[in-house]
This record gives C-alpha cells, structure tokens and sequence, in this order.
C-alpha cells in the first residue's frame, strides 16, 4: 500500500487545517520544498500536495512551487486545489506530476470530468470530500447537494485513474478515518481508493492495508504534530 505523506500550501507555507477550516490553520516554519526534501530523504516515493490559495480562488497559485518540488526531488506528485480547467491540468501534467486531482470542477460539471479523462489517460484523480455523506465543493466552503455514492455512479465510466475519498469532519481531527464510508466508496468505484482525513496513529495504517481496493492513505497532521515518527512510516509503504 502506498503512504501519501501530505503538504498543504497556503502563503507559500506549510499548513494543517482542522476540518478544511482556514480560520483554523497551523502553520508550520518548515517550507513546502523543505518538506518534501525531508520525505525524500527518509525514502517516501509519493506525495500528496494540495494548493490551498488555489483551493480559494478557483485558479492555479503555486505552480512554481510544485514544479520545484518535482524537479528536484523525482517524486510521484498528485497535486490538487484551484484546477478548473483543461489548461490548468496541461499546466500540472507539463510540470511532471504523477496525477492531477479534480474536485470542485468535476462535480460542478461532470463533462469537465470525463474531457479530461479523455485527454489525459491515466493522470486524471478524483476528490471526492463529504461530510455526512454529501459532497463538499470550494475550498469545503460550499456543500453540493449531491450524495457521494450517488455522484461516483454517475462518473464510474468515466475512466479516472484514482479516487481519493476524505471525510472533512476527520480532517486534521486525528480521530482515525472513516474506514466505513470509505469501504462504501471502494466498493462501487471501478478504480482504486486512496483513504484521506483523520489518521492518527500507524495502526490506522495496518487496518487500511487490510482493505479491499484501497491503493494507498494520506498521512498530514498526525506526521507535522509528532504523532507518526516518518521512520515508523515508511516501513509501511510499499
């Protein structure tokens, strides 16, 4: 199983939201180019990054960061936050990422989805973010009315390579994921689920590699907070 240590990136600084709330954010001295040097070296092969700025705005914000990171370090980068069209996915791919994640945009409209499933084999990774079981768009600034499971059948066909499913009420909560909705996604999506929101401990870890259709887990908090040490960590990935 894959571990996705995590960077989000807000002010061109590290942060950690608690529940996706902006008004309730640590920031951490260690810069996101830092941190991912620092992943590096204790021999992570993939990372998460999320673009918080762009997150808010609707648009790309910290590309330069990105592709600094990329090029540096060879990592497998799935970045998400702020990308809403074709352009901006063509920016991320030309940039090296290993995948690129539409949320917001591919939920608004789902033809945006499937165009870029289409022109982008294989790079294309949905966000799918709930609270109570309907979707979250916008910086999780806005609820959708649309329930989880019944959007990812709607899409199923659509070709996309991963799907990263978070429970916002777990974010950065460090409560442990919601292992029960996320088998409910993994069990209907025709690709595999990367779990995300909440872990707080390495058994969090060991149970998730006991799941079916589960391609990997994102660790945030609990790894900036000192509860995973990255040694223990990266033992896990696989």
């Amino acid at each position: 199983m894959k571990i996705f240590p995590a960077i989000d990136i807000k002010d061109k600084k590290c942060v950690r939201l608690v529940k996706g709330d902006f008004n309730n954010k640590t920031e951490y001295e260690i810069s996101p180019v830092e941190q991912a040097g620092k992943y590096k070296e204790h021999g992570f092969k993939n990372l998460h990054i999320i673009d918080l700025d762009g997150a808010l705005i609707g648009e790309i914000v910290n590309l330069n960061i990105i592709q600094e990171i990329v090029g540096k370090y060879n990592l497998k980068v799935e970045i998400g936050g702020g990308i809403r069209n074709i352009d901006g996915i063509k920016k991320y791919i030309d940039a090296g990422v290993e995948k690129v994640i539409l949320g917001s945009a591919a939920i608004k409209d789902k033809n945006f989805l499937k165009e870029a499933c289409d022109k982008f084999p294989n790079k294309i990774a949905l966000g799918l973010d709930a609270r109570a079981g309907y979707l979250s768009v916008s910086g999780w600034k806005e609820n959708s009315n649309q329930l989880t499971l019944d959007y990812l059948k709607e899409v199923n066909e659509y070709g996309v390579s991963r799907l990263i499913y978070t429970d916002i009420n777990r974010d950065g909560m460090k409560q442990s994921p919601n292992f029960d909705e996320t088998l409910k996604v993994a069990e209907i999506s025709n690709c595999p689920v990367i779990i995300s929101g909440g872990v707080s401990s390495i058994d969090d870890i060991k149970k998730a590699k006991s799941l079916n259709n589960i391609e990997g887990i994102i660790v945030g908090k609990a790894i900036y907070d000192g509860d995973i040490k990255l040694e223990e960590l990266v033992k896990e990935d696989a």
